[in-house]
C-alpha cells in the first residue's frame, strides 16, 4: 500500500459501523427503527419521525448523479488529481438519501444529470476504505 497523504476520515461512535462496513466493501446507512426511513450523515434521531431507535442496514450501491462539481483548484494534498468530479449521489433506496463522493472511471466532462452509478471502496489504509462511484 502507498503512502497516503491526504486528509483522512476519523470515525466517531457515530460513524464507525459506516467506516467499518466500507472496509469490508459494504455501503452501510442508518435506517430508522420505527419508520424505515434511510438517514446520511448518521445522526441519533430521524428526520423524520423523530425516533431514536436506528439500525445499520447495507444499501445497494446503486444511485444516480443528483450534483456535482469539478475541481480544476485543489489544495496542495489534491493538486495532483485536478480535475477531478465530487458529486452528491442519491442512492436508489430513497429520493432523499444522498452522499457525496468522487467518480472515477470517466472523464469529468462525460458526468451528467441522473447518469447511473454505483460504488466501490478505494482501500487507503488498513483502516480506511472510502466509498468512490463510477459509471454504472
Amino acid at each position: 500500500m502507498e503512502q497516503y497523504d491526504k486528509p483522512l476520515p476519523l470515525p466517531s461512535a457515530e460513524t464507525r459501523e459506516f467506516w467499518e462496513g466500507c472496509k469490508r466493501g459494504e455501503l452501510l446507512m442508518q435506517q430508522c427503527a420505527d419508520c424505515g426511513t434511510y438517514r446520511f450523515f448518521p445522526r441519533p434521531m430521524c428526520h423524520v419521525c423523530n425516533s431514536f431507535s436506528a439500525e445499520w442496514s447495507k444499501v445497494s450501491g446503486r444511485g444516480k448523479v443528483f450534483s456535482w462539481v469539478v475541481v480544476h483548484q485543489a489544495s496542495p494534498a489534491f493538486a495532483g488529481d485536478v480535475p477531478y468530479v465530487v458529486a452528491s449521489v442519491q442512492l436508489s433506496e430513497q429520493d432523499d438519501l444522498r452522499i457525496f463522493g468522487n467518480v472515477e472511471g470517466c472523464s469529468p466532462k462525460d458526468v451528467e444529470l441522473n447518469m447511473p452509478v454505483e460504488v466501490f471502496f478505494d482501500e487507503i489504509t488498513e483502516d480506511i476504505s472510502l466509498p468512490k462511484w463510477k459509471p454504472a
